[in-house]
């Protein structure tokens, strides 16, 4: 079973999206355990204050190392792993993708620390932090939206979790392409129909079509990614046939 930790000052925040849909399947199927912590119960003064202003001035208060610090001690104390990934969530971190979420799928116990004000002291980084994680290149007011993201992408990834063990592999970018399009009933939908090919019962057609879409599709909206692929004979020689039928 996984472990997974959240640091938060606001852990309402997790209470619906962990509690529904396939993060709440996770916990039923025992794949996954969550833990939502509000790190102000760690600080160690009488106002239970958790930021301060930084040093040499500037706008914005900054998050105190010493909760955070005890925080991740204690819970690597309850689960007795001393070597936890422990992921902040930071718009200067690593771009999250998929390569990503199956990496960190296949760890026993994540830990993730949602920061809010202007920042993080650099002690928390330096010394506690395993992986910075950024889910784009833009500012949210909190961690807690990119943890959610991350955690979902991880979750669905875990044995047992999805009720098709094979969904998740021909996912858009699990292969390195888009995915393919899909349709279901009805056949004709005012004028707009199935591809026949879809419904001739022939799969090795139906797989064939599907792999060539994926690649028109990734042509078409992410050329970006067939450079990071190694296509093979068949998907290069498809490629071409795109290419000439978009001409």
């Amino acid at each position: 079973m996984m472990q997974i930790d959240i640091l938060t000052l606001f852990p309402e925040m997790f209470t619906g999206v962990l509690g529904s849909s396939i993060l709440a399947k996770g916990a039923e199927k025992s794949a996954v355990h969550y833990n939502v912590v509000n790190f102000r119960d760690f600080a160690d003064n009488k106002h239970a204050t958790v930021d301060d202003y930084p040093y040499g001035g500037g706008a914005g208060m900054v998050l105190k190392p010493q909760p955070i610090f005890d925080a991740v001690a204690s819970l690597r104390e309850q689960a007795g792993n001393k070597n936890p990934k422990v992921i902040l969530l930071c718009p200067q971190g690593e771009r999250f993708d998929q390569r990503k979420a199956e990496e960190l799928a296949k760890e026993d116990h994540l830990i993730f620390i949602c920061g809010h004000y202007e920042g993080y002291d650099e002690r928390i980084r330096e010394h506690i932090v395993t992986d910075e994680i950024s889910i784009g290149d833009y500012v949210l007011t909190g961690g807690e939206l990119g943890a959610m993201v991350v955690i979902d992408s991880v979750v669905r990834l875990l044995p047992e979790v999805l009720g098709n063990q094979e969904s998740h592999m021909k996912d858009s970018f699990s292969t390195g392409l888009l995915e393919h399009p899909h349709y279901t009933r009805p056949a004709d939908f005012r004028g707009m129909k199935v591809p026949d090919v879809l419904m001739s019962g022939n799969h090795k057609l139906i797989e064939e079509w599907r792999n060539k879409e994926a690649l028109r599709r990734t042509l078409v909206r992410r050329p970006d990614l067939l450079d990071k692929i190694d296509l093979t004979s068949q998907q290069k020689k498809w490629l071409e046939e795109i290419k000439k039928e978009s001409q």
